[in-house]
């Protein structure tokens, strides 16, 4: 007995295909908006440098002011208030320091822009809580929430990304050819710019989903991190080899010396900076915590190695009574094992600052693209839906026209 031959796809096909299409339209919406938030998101330190010129100074042959300074200063900007950080930037950057709290369930935050070299304020920003409408603040939201409150948001984003990682494995297997034929490999890596509208948005959604894979997977693991523990543990198992991710832990202070920092007119802060300082002065950039929350609580200063990203960054814990420094598991990027290190990279890897402007603007193009498949591919469905109520249409009008002429006879 001789079987026909059928271009019907298998049943493993069908079920990928169906999972493909179901998937993409219950998320959609998700995708669309994580994805073009990313996008805008890409370039917000570029964009804030070249519209806020306040964060920049003369460069100086001269050291740094210490903290206390700094912090002097911010207060009488901000009377009564907490300052919850502190930074200094590069030669040319200004420095700042930041209040951040919860207001009536709102988060509030407000820096203060100075002059390192001399302590000099410069500006008093309130990007969160105040009047002014903050874009960025306003794109992130979007990003990580959906605009909705991050308790229900966040998780809502987590599965729309991870429905998109799935889709990216799906829409791979619908992509590849039955055979490489020449014609068959044009379909699959050439967009038809002359074709007709439909096949563009075809080749648009096939083509370009294609050439963007491994980056979105790429930017869609590295958001996975951030909204879920148990994938973030499950990354750093597989990338340790087998080793649980510890939780975030540092060194204490030795209460029982409480008072022997401060001996002199010199904070324990500034001592703990001055001793960073003096082993850090390549850094481009250092952040501390001036206001400790516990009396066990370490004096923390991280200085970052690179201008423009985070993950090169090395920590330093003192003890604030004795000013001891204390060593932790992964507090040096280049001295941190490879589970560690990615999990200091996730970040940087996620903007594409790991590889400068040109992988920000590579991470820029991905988030387009992913944020174009779910508008091409429900083009896709939509057109083909349409094509099957015409033909629908045809055969029951044809059907008809037959049955009339068999009634004539």
């Amino acid at each position: 007995m001789i079987s026909k031959k059928t271009n019907k796809p298998g049943i493993l096909r069908r079920i990928n295909d169906w999972l493909h299409l179901w998937l993409g339209l219950a998320s959609g919406i998700v995708v669309f908006i994580v994805s073009i938030t990313g996008c805008l998101y890409a370039f917000e330190s570029e964009i804030k440098d070249a519209l806020e010129p306040w964060r920049f100074v003369e460069a100086q042959e001269k050291a740094y002011v210490p903290p206390s300074v700094l912090l002097d200063t911010a207060m009488a900007y901000m009377p009564g208030a907490k300052p919850t950080g502190l930074t200094y930037s590069d030669r040319e950057g200004a420095a700042a320091v930041g209040f951040s709290s919860m207001e009536n369930g709102k988060r509030s935050f407000t820096a203060i822009f100075m002059n390192p070299y001399t302590g000099e304020f410069l500006q008093k920003q309130q990007s969160v809580g105040g009047n002014e409408f903050d874009f960025f603040r306003f794109v992130i939201d979007g990003h990580r929430a959906l605009w909705l409150p991050y308790e229900i948001g966040r998780p809502i984003v987590g599965v729309g990304t991870l429905i998109f990682l799935v889709l990216l494995v799906t829409g791979l297997i619908m992509w590849w050819p039955k055979n490489w034929k020449k014609s068959n490999r044009d379909k699959s890596f050439k967009i038809k710019w002359n074709g007709s509208l439909k096949r563009v948005n075809y080749d648009l959604h096939n083509v370009l989903g294609f050439y963007s894979l491994v980056l979105a997977l790429v930017l869609g693991i590295t958001g996975l991190v951030w909204s879920f523990h148990w994938f973030e543990d499950s990354l750093y198992y597989i990338t340790s080899g087998g080793k649980e991710k510890p939780g975030h832990v540092h060194p204490h202070s030795d209460v029982s010396k409480a008072g022997l920092a401060v001996t002199d007119s010199i904070s324990a802060l500034d001592k703990a900076w001055f001793k960073t300082i003096a082993v850090e002065s390549h850094a481009q950039g250092f952040y501390m915590t001036p206001i400790l929350e516990h009396e066990d609580d370490p004096i923390e200063v991280t200085a970052y190695q690179d201008k423009g990203s985070w993950y090169n960054r090395n920590e330093y814990f003192y003890d604030q009574y004795t000013l001891q420094r204390y060593r932790q598991q992964g507090d040096r990027y280049d001295e941190a094992s490879f589970a560690d290190q990615l999990t200091m990279l996730n970040y940087d890897i996620h903007i594409g600052a790991v590889w400068g402007f040109p992988g920000k603007l590579l991470a820029f193009f991905i988030s387009l693209i992913s944020a174009s498949l779910p508008v091409t591919g429900f083009l896709v469905w939509w057109n083909k839906k349409k094509k099957s109520k015409v033909k629908e249409g045809k055969t029951g009008s044809q059907r008809k026209l037959k049955e009339t002429s068999v009634a004539k006879v």
